[in-house]
């Protein structure tokens, strides 16, 4: 009994270490990943304002980070800008869901049909590499200046990325899992569903990041090339920037981007680290 007593006294007290340690740990993993981002923010920075001060460039080709982010606070007051961001990020979730879609019914078809891996294996990773640019002019061909231009690239550009990483997931997919599965009774769609698709979700998750990247540059390219009336965009807003040699606010626009990027791979991150979990790879 005095036993019993002293091993829940012994497991109370590790409790209480493992907490504090876990609520230290917290502080100190995000303390860890803010110092090197704010580092580089800072030396980003400073380079940029030694650039300018230079005197390499005038200022109004080459905005220094004060007048530069002053004229982004004075756009953030503004609805122009928030439309813009709305068209592009609008543009950018419809083309990227059809990518995701295009690439699962690819990517299944590939992976399991030996005929058509043998036929379309080799085109899939050839798309991938070509550079989204070189369609435009096929795609205002056919679309003229629409968004469905835009949006075809999109997903032409994401597409692949998205089919190749299925494809990776599947072929890596343990036999035995399969085997499990067979002999569970599950065929063709149930295998997919219960078995090969769980499987491969490190795979498909990296290959979905890979095509937002292609898809979040391929609506860059488009936006810069194809303006449509009436509907304001970033890829406009730095097109007009351009021709007026807005410095301020091309440079301003930029990093609008890159933050919008950063946001969205932290989420992929987010998703990664909750799959990790899930699979034991990492601590809670």
């Amino acid at each position: 009994m005095a036993v019993d007593t002293h091993a829940r006294q012994l497991a109370g007290l590790d409790a209480l270490e493992l907490a504090g340690e876990r609520r230290s740990g917290v502080a100190a993993r995000v303390w860890g990943r803010a110092w090197p981002m704010l580092a580089a923010v800072a030396l980003v920075l400073v380079v940029w304002e030694l650039v300018v001060l230079s005197g390499r460039w005038p200022e109004y080709v080459f905005a220094g980070p004060l007048t530069t982010f002053q004229d982004l606070a004075s756009r953030l007051g503004e609805a122009e800008f928030y439309q813009a961001v709305a068209t592009t990020m609008r543009r950018a979730v419809t083309g990227f869901a059809f990518a995701v879609l295009a690439g699962l019914v690819v990517g299944a078809a590939v992976s399991r049909v030996k005929v058509l891996r043998a036929a379309c294996g080799a085109l899939i990773t050839g798309l991938q590499t070509m550079p989204s640019i070189a369609w435009f002019p096929f795609a205002i061909l056919l679309f003229g200046l629409t968004e469905s231009a835009i949006t075809f690239v999109v997903i032409l550009g994401a597409a692949p990325s998205i089919a190749n990483g299925l494809i990776t997931g599947v072929d890596y997919t343990p036999p035995l899992l399969l085997r499990a599965g067979h002999m569970l009774g599950f065929r063709r769609l149930q295998l997919y569903r219960h078995v090969i698709l769980p499987a491969s979700l490190p795979s498909f998750l990296a290959g979905l990041k890979q095509g937002w990247a292609f898809a979040w540059r391929s609506l860059m390219a488009g936006e810069l090339l194809v303006i449509i009336a009436y509907q304001s965009s970033l890829g406009e807003q730095l097109a007009n920037a351009r021709e007026l040699s807005d410095s301020p606010g091309l440079i301003g626009t930029m990093i609008i981007i890159l933050l919008i990027g950063i946001v969205i791979d932290m989420l992929f991150e987010v998703a990664d680290s909750a799959l990790r979990r899930r699979w034991g790879l990492s601590p809670v």
